[in-house]
């Protein structure tokens, strides 16, 4: 069972304020249970991710994004993955629309569900010069978090800024600087892991600022926070009073990454991919 933790909140309007000063600490008791184990992938891959549809996007350090169907059938390959440099993140949100991140080059490639090449965007040429994170928009755009601007920003395929929140050094006491951007259930979650969480609607106004912090593997699934923390799985939902920690297996504490869904958790180590299905049917409940 999970422990369940009280936190001590004030709550305006609805929302969920923490003290920003109060970290977010939870005492572990037994660990997750698994029935089994098994690899979905065996070879030396740079990252992964999966779309909703449960097709498994493997990035190969040889230079390969392949995509997988559930049932682990091939079905497309995209080669060309290495033309704008190194691919910081890869965000397949929407399965017919594939982002693909080249930060450094200040870039984004668009694929369609084929892996066949959409589009590329040029951030430096829509005035963003620093991007750290980037992520899909419920409205088929794109969100982009303007470094230099302080301004999280959204994007049509075109690179043309449709709008942007105000400067957020004029809003906040600590700039955050976000690794990821996740637009879910009529929200904009950008997560730092060293500040917290912060969440904007999609009009850019901040409703709410969590001390959520030092976070790996940051998702967001069926409303629910999920990460990875100092050998833990995370499990938070923003509103409410509960925080959940729960022990990963000595097998998860040194993995490269994991990716929570509801049947059990992806992991990715130096041989592969390998997939542990929960003992128990639903680990949200």
């Amino acid at each position: 069972m999970m422990r369940r933790l009280v936190l001590v909140i004030l709550l305006t309007h609805g929302f969920l304020l923490l003290n920003a000063q109060r970290e977010i600490v939870a005492s572990n008791q037994s660990g997750l249970e698994f029935s089994d184990s098994s690899f979905v992938y065996r070879g030396n891959v740079k990252l992964f991710t999966l779309d909703n549809l449960g097709n498994l996007y493997v990035l190969t350090r040889g230079g390969l994004l392949i995509k997988y169907n559930s049932h682990g059938d091939s079905l497309n390959v995209f080669n060309d993955i290495r033309r704008y440099g190194p691919v910081y993140d890869i965000d397949a949100t929407n399965p017919l629309k594939i982002l693909i991140h080249y930060r450094d080059f200040g870039a984004i490639v668009t694929l369609d569900r084929f892996l066949n090449r959409i589009n590329k965007i040029d951030l430096r040429q829509s005035g963003i010069f620093q991007s750290r994170a980037i992520g899909f928009a419920n409205d088929n755009k794109i969100w982009v978090f303007d470094e230099q601007s302080a301004k999280l920003k959204k994007i049509d395929d075109n690179g043309r800024v449709l709008s942007e929140t105000p400067d957020l050094r004029q809003v906040l006491n600590v700039l955050p600087d976000p690794e990821k951007i996740i637009d879910r259930d009529g929200f904009v979650y950008l997560y730092d892991r060293s500040n917290g969480l912060y969440i904007f609607d999609y009009y850019g106004t901040l409703k709410n600022e969590l001390a959520l912090k030092g976070l790996t593997d940051f998702q967001i699934t069926d409303k629910t926070v999920t990460g990875r923390r100092n050998g833990n799985l995370i499990l938070y939902t923003p509103g409410t009073l509960n925080l959940n920690e729960q022990p990963l297996p000595p097998s998860m504490t040194n993995t490269e990454k994991i990716f929570v869904v509801r049947k059990g958790i992806f992991t990715l180590n130096a041989d592969g991919i390998v997939f542990y299905h929960f003992k128990t049917k639903d680990v949200y409940e």
